[in-house]
């Protein structure tokens, strides 16, 4: 499967610069390609939110004992925290080091500033940003605790969803298991069946990737300026492949599993990821490739992964990290301070909790990040401007490494509580074809 979404993914970009250069190119990519890829992030996030409810129901309620339920939250929750730290600290090491922004010239500024600045995209990342930053200090701690779950079944509202779970789960085992027994076979048959839709959704994978990467290149209409953000980008790049390497060496050491094979088993979930740049679309075939092929226990794949799909935005926090410095170099260097920075480490920590894991949400994030160290106001969409025209394709890579730490910790939080399997056995779409054709 892999090996088809690279083909599919090469042979998508290959057609996205042909029809770039073709007259009426864009128009047919746009409306009869396009689509199809539009269809297969659809059918993700349809079975995404059941997913989400059946996989932590029954987690909880195969684990049978609440304390196990504390011991692997704080797990999670801290080995979140702590790679998030990490890749926080390689992109600050890597932009101080490399300096990006130093010395760009004035006329690449003022090209960028007309053609972006005004953006209206801009305008209402700025606006949302602002929004959740005068909502108060607790506003994210009410925003997990829903009024009404089918609303939040509606607006896919990750965090409450989770909530809500994790309280039918553990209310399931307070009632006892004779009691319990009607819901949780419910629940159980459900997880089968949206696993199912995964591995049968997946069969299109291949078709949707070279729709969703033709798309993403005709999008690309100023080449020049995305080759005067290079060095900036590569910045990025680089981090982010570092923070690969961290967790290849989390996998190796602590699982003691080869780096390679681990790589090469969730790699359809990491191609996924590039291509529709959203965790929370990508969070089915995540769980399918880490429990069936990586061995994770189910009980544990379930709870970590749509908590990390939430709350762990690695390759986005290193991003913001490398951005805000880009963009002070830039326009404001005199807020290059070693404060600003530790600042920039906190701010970018608690603002990965709770965002939302969908395309271009880390811009969202910066913008709290850049105004949590007082950043002028009156330069912030001036300081959006300059990364917004190469913010997508690092969206894509940066969606990598995001669904590659889940996948690491889930591993981890396995392992460390003997759930991790070795020959795993993947479920195929067609195991029980033959009974029922």
């Amino acid at each position: 499967m892999h090996w088809k979404i690279i083909i599919g993914m090469i042979l998508g970009i290959i057609f996205g610069f042909i029809m770039n250069n073709v007259d009426g190119g864009r128009g047919f990519v746009g409306d009869w390609i396009a689509p199809f890829g539009k269809i297969f992030i659809n059918l993700l996030k349809l079975i995404a939110v059941p997913l989400i409810l059946a996989s932590l129901i029954k987690g909880i309620t195969d684990l049978k004992d609440i304390s196990k339920i504390k011991n692997m939250g704080l797990r999670t929750l801290g080995i979140y925290m702590g790679t998030t730290v990490i890749a926080i600290a390689i992109g600050l090491a890597l932009v101080n080091t490399v300096k990006p922004g130093v010395g760009m010239p004035e006329d690449t500024i003022e090209k960028i500033k007309l053609r972006y600045a005004n953006d209206t995209g801009i305008a209402d990342k700025i606006t949302e940003a602002s929004a959740r930053t005068n909502a108060g200090p607790l506003q994210a701690l009410v925003d997990i605790f829903p009024s009404n779950i089918f609303q939040s079944f509606v607006e896919a509202s990750m965090l409450q969803i989770i909530f809500f779970a994790l309280f039918v789960g553990i209310c399931l085992l307070l009632i006892g298991e004779e009691k319990a027994k009607p819901l949780t076979g419910f629940f159980n048959s459900l997880n089968d069946v949206v696993m199912k839709m995964v591995d049968l959704i997946m069969l299109s994978a291949p078709y949707a990737v070279f729709a969703l990467m033709a798309n993403v290149i005709i999008a690309f209409d100023d080449t020049e300026i995305l080759l005067k953000l290079l060095l900036y980008a590569f910045c990025v790049f680089i981090g982010l492949v570092l923070m690969i390497g961290v967790y290849l060496i989390l996998v190796a050491v602590y699982t003691k599993k080869s780096p390679l094979w681990f790589l090469k088993q969730i790699s359809p979930a990491q191609l996924l990821a590039f291509s529709t740049s959203s965790s929370a679309a990508t969070l089915p075939v995540t769980m399918e490739r880490v429990e069936e092929h990586l061995g994770v226990d189910g009980e544990v794949a379930g709870f970590v992964l749509p908590v990390g799909a939430t709350v762990n935005m690695d390759g986005t926090s290193l991003y913001q990290g490398i951005a805000a410095v880009f963009i002070m170099q830039v326009v404001w260097p005199e807020g290059l301070t070693f404060t600003n920075q530790l600042v920039i480490i906190g701010t970018a920590l608690l603002a990965s909790i709770g965002s939302a894991a969908v395309p271009s949400a880390g811009i969202v994030m910066l913008v709290i990040v850049l105004e949590s160290i007082g950043f002028p106001a009156e330069l912030l969409p001036i300081g959006l401007a300059l990364i917004f025209a190469v913010d997508r394709p690092l969206d894509m890579c940066r969606t990598v490494v995001n669904v590659t730490g889940d996948a690491t910790v889930a591993m981890i939080v396995a392992k460390s509580l003997g759930k991790l399997h070795d020959n795993p056995k993947p479920n195929e779409w067609d195991d029980n074809y033959e009974e029922v054709k």
